[in-house]
């Protein structure tokens, strides 16, 4: 994946991570502001977002807030895993592609991945690649990772997850789901977040604000305290413990103790499949991925994706196939998408 050129004016459709911090999480950092709390998670913020977090993933799960996403993955494939442990995951994954190595530098875990076309592991993946499990010389696979949505756009079901927690579970190995999209996941699929996490056998989840409205925030969920030590201490040690816990705790309250996650997870989607539609047919662009959430995975002619991001940032995602990543946020507008769609439309032209 290849950065954008310099970003202008406009709107862009690189990433959701270029998307503002909605007002109704600002407006709640502000009232977090009020007075004096204490320090590294002992605050009335804190335990309040460990209420709402039990009400979407049930009674048994316990919230870990930490500054990013990398961090939230770290932690989470730290706390269930033993020094020789590896972990499986497709190739495309986040923690493999986009973490800087973090998951083998700093959680010190092999990686043992495969190509997957749509970005999903499954059941029968997790079986070839979960191999020499009480073998000295191979590092011992110990969970699973998968990425809901994933890094191309799909989603997985609440039944593919089951499946695939099901044959990690058979080999005594955990599930971990990367959760950074999240919401856009439950509002593909029209579900509430424990039917295909907690309901599903996920042990856990390292859930993502930031890209839906957050100014940072993410969070370790332990969805099966069975399957972890020490995250605690791992999340001091990974730099991931917050001395003013209380924002990013009254961020990710703000997002779910309403409705505010589904809105945005909503919209973003909904913006992705009219951009989906609007340039589908037009001469030069072919849709490679399924558009079930809120990116578009398309390929263009390199020339004209060229002069396209001078005004409109966004990334080659294969540069070989000339594939590019279109990323909708939730404060992506229809007139957004209709002036993106329509510059496309004249440099296809061009």
């Amino acid at each position: 994946m290849t950065s954008p050129s310099t970003e202008p004016a406009s709107r862009t459709f690189a990433s959701d991570n270029r998307s503002g911090i909605h007002p109704e999480i600002l407006a709640a950092i502000a009232a977090a502001n009020e007075g004096h709390a204490t320090g590294y998670g002992d605050d009335a913020w804190t335990a309040r977002l460990t209420e709402v977090m039990r009400r979407h993933f049930g009674e048994q799960a316990e919230t870990f807030p930490v500054f990013n996403g990398s961090g939230a993955n770290v932690v989470s494939l730290q706390a269930m895993a033993d020094r020789w442990s590896a972990v499986v995951c497709a190739e495309s994954a986040h923690i493999n592609m986009d973490e800087g190595g973090a998951p083998e530098k700093v959680a010190g875990l092999k990686l043992i991945t495969a190509p997957v076309p749509d970005g999903k592991l499954t059941p029968e993946l997790v079986d070839r690649l979960a191999w020499g499990i009480g073998d000295q010389q191979h590092a011992q696979p110990k969970i699973v990772s998968i990425t809901q949505s994933t890094e191309m756009g799909t989603v997985y079901t609440a039944a593919e997850i089951a499946a695939i927690a099901a044959a990690a579970h058979e080999r005594d190995l955990y599930l971990h789901v990367d959760g950074a999209r999240l919401a856009n996941a439950a509002a593909s699929l029209g579900a509430p977040l424990r039917e295909f996490t907690t309901d599903a056998g996920v042990d856990v989840l390292s859930f993502g604000g930031t890209k839906n409205g957050l100014m940072l925030g993410e969070a370790v969920v332990v969805l099966n305290p069975d399957a972890v030590r020490g995250v605690l201490y791992l999340r001091k040690g990974a730099m991931q413990l917050a001395s003013k816990m209380r924002f990013l705790s009254a961020q990710l309250i703000a997002l779910l103790e309403g409705d505010l996650w589904l809105r945005n997870a909503t919209h973003s989607n909904a913006m992705a499949r009219r951009l989906a539609d609007a340039v589908r047919d037009l001469p030069g662009v072919r849709i490679t991925q399924p558009v079930e959430a809120n990116a578009i995975f398309a390929i263009i002619p390199k020339d004209v994706a060229e002069r396209v991001r001078k005004r409109y940032p966004f990334y080659t995602w294969d540069a070989g196939a000339g594939e590019v990543r279109w990323v909708c946020s939730f404060d992506t507008t229809e007139d957004d998408v209709a002036a993106f769609a329509a510059t496309l439309a004249d440099e296809l032209t061009a």
